[in-house]
């Protein structure tokens, strides 16, 4: 038996259980190759629907779609085999009814075997985040900046600037974590109004350009590592594998046109 196959991947009661303690470690992962690559260091993968952005170039989260989100889960959980794996669920397959997302989110855990399913909204998806609790299947809510209602809000805006907007979200952390949620997100909030979520939330809270105080954080690996060359304020980048790319890429095709490669070590010769 391989060393991969006698690694126990870390469960929901696992990373509920980490609420105030060591800060939970998750990045976004979209195919089997990062997720491998990640895989060792992170607590939480999420199949976020960013990819819809970061991997089929969209200008929004709008466009994903269940089918995708489930393709890309499924290349997520090959690749992995410690962290806890979360599906995204997309905008359109869970707003409608408790019934629409129980059926997407039933699709998305059986055809990935990811364990547990995230989506979008505060106090208005309390209901529904219940529901599917109810029923067996782990949600991870996601407040503050919430991506999919990026129309509404008038764009990618931080959360919470104006005092009089802390009691609306903070009674969306409140309704989701007491809805049955075992984590929620806190994307795009100002850092005193993600440090009180976190001391009044009795589950873990993963930030993104929210506060160090939260219980983790998260940030779109591409992001992390240089590929974009404009990322939001709250990214670091902690690594510039994009710039690396473009010098091994711009070196190979130099060799190319040069003849200089393939060279002797890369091609075959007959026997005789």
């Amino acid at each position: 038996m391989s060393a991969r196959s006698e690694t126990k991947r870390l469960s929901v009661p696992d990373i509920r259980a980490r609420k105030g303690g060591t800060p939970l470690v998750a990045l976004t992962a979209y195919s089997a190759l990062t997720a491998r690559l990640v895989d060792a260091h992170a607590d939480i993968l999420l199949v976020g629907d960013s990819l819809a952005m970061v991997e089929h170039g969209m200008d929004t989260t709008l466009g994903a779609t269940l089918d995708m989100m489930i393709l890309h889960g499924q290349s997520v959980m090959r690749g992995s085999a410690r962290a806890l794996v979360v599906v995204d669920l997309p905008f359109g397959t869970y707003e409608e009814s408790p019934q629409a997302a129980f059926r997407s989110a039933a699709r998305v855990l059986s055809e990935t075997g990811c364990s547990a399913v995230k989506l979008e909204g505060g106090a208005g998806m309390a209901e529904t985040i219940g529901f599917l609790a109810a029923r067996g299947i782990p949600v991870m809510a996601h407040i503050g900046l919430t991506p999919q209602s990026v129309m509404v809000l008038g764009g990618f805006r931080t959360q919470g600037r104006e005092r009089a907007e802390w009691e609306r979200i903070e009674a969306d952390a409140r309704a989701v974590a007491e809805a049955g949620a075992f984590a929620v997100v806190v994307e795009g909030v100002v850092e005193p109004l993600a440090e009180r979520i976190t001391a009044a939330l009795s589950v873990p809270t993963i930030g993104i350009g929210a506060s160090a105080r939260c219980d983790g954080q998260i940030l779109v690996l591409e992001d992390m590592l240089g590929f974009n060359p404009r990322v939001p304020r709250f990214v670091r980048r902690f690594g510039e594998v994009g710039a690396a790319i473009d010098k091994a890429v711009g070196d190979y095709a130099e060799a190319v046109r040069e003849r200089s490669f393939p060279g002797p070590d890369h091609v075959y010769q007959p026997k005789d």
